[in-house]
Parts: C-alpha cells; sequence; structure tokens
C-alpha cells in the first residue's frame, strides 16, 4: 500500500522526468540544428536571455533569433545539457538549473560551460519553457 508520501514522491520523481526529457529535446534539437523542434519547446509568450545578454520576447522572436543562428552552428561542434537541480516553484512551475557544456567533435570541451535556467510551467500535461537565461561561467581568476 502507498503512503501519501510515497504518492507525492512518485508524482514528483515522473515530473522532474519530464522536464529531464524537455532539456533532453533541448540538447536533441540544438544538436541538430532543429529550429522548429527547439522553438516549440517555448511558451508563445516565453522570455529568453542568450549566454550573451540578447534579451528576446515571445516564440515568434526566439524562432526568428533562432533561424540566424543555429542552422550550421553544430558544423565543429556538439552540446550537452544536465539537469543539475530542480526547484518547484508551485506543482505546474519550475525553476531548472542546468549545466551546459560546448564539445568539439574529438571530445575535448570548446570554451566555457553555460549554466541555463530555465523556468518551466506545465500546460496541458506539457513542460514548456517560459523565463530562461544563459549564462557563460567565466572562469575564477
Amino acid at each position: 500500500m502507498n503512503t501519501n508520501t510515497e504518492v507525492v514522491e512518485q508524482t514528483r520523481d515522473a515530473e522532474i522526468e519530464a522536464i529531464r526529457q524537455v532539456v533532453a529535446a533541448v540538447e536533441h534539437a540544438q544538436r541538430n540544428e532543429l529550429v522548429e523542434e527547439f522553438t516549440s519547446l517555448f511558451r508563445d509568450d516565453a522570455i529568453w536571455t542568450t549566454a550573451h545578454g540578447r534579451r528576446l520576447f515571445g516564440r515568434d522572436a526566439i524562432t526568428d533569433f533562432t533561424h540566424t543562428v543555429l542552422p550550421g552552428a553544430m558544423t565543429d561542434s556538439t552540446v550537452t545539457y544536465e539537469v543539475e537541480h530542480v526547484q518547484f516553484i508551485r506543482p505546474d512551475v519550475a525553476a531548472v538549473k542546468v549545466k551546459g557544456q560546448y564539445w568539439n567533435h574529438d571530445g575535448s570541451p570548446l570554451g566555457n560551460p553555460t549554466s541555463p535556467l530555465y523556468v518551466m510551467a506545465k500546460e496541458d500535461g506539457r513542460w514548456l519553457l517560459t523565463a530562461c537565461q544563459n549564462t557563460e561561467v567565466l572562469p575564477q581568476s
């Protein structure tokens, strides 16, 4: 017999796994330069700040930007993203801290790691990117 605590933990684990799948979809779309797949992961009114500080408001702006930067971006490299921490703000809203790294095709790191923060909202049973900030991690001096 499941206790209420076990049910809550199972639900939480299932939601974290669903969030991990969205982050995996971000990685897959970026690695394969799939603009439409990438932008379909965002809410219509999403906010995205790139690692270099460009602020984009709404899926249309994110799509326009992605069409200019993603095609050809993975010619000489690839990228990985790993969910580091999930903080549920409400059951249907989560702050997701991600570790990112670009890689040369020989497996060596390319540039500094990144530290995205994705605020995600669950709508109609689907987790969507809502407010995202990508930050380059500079070496400490």
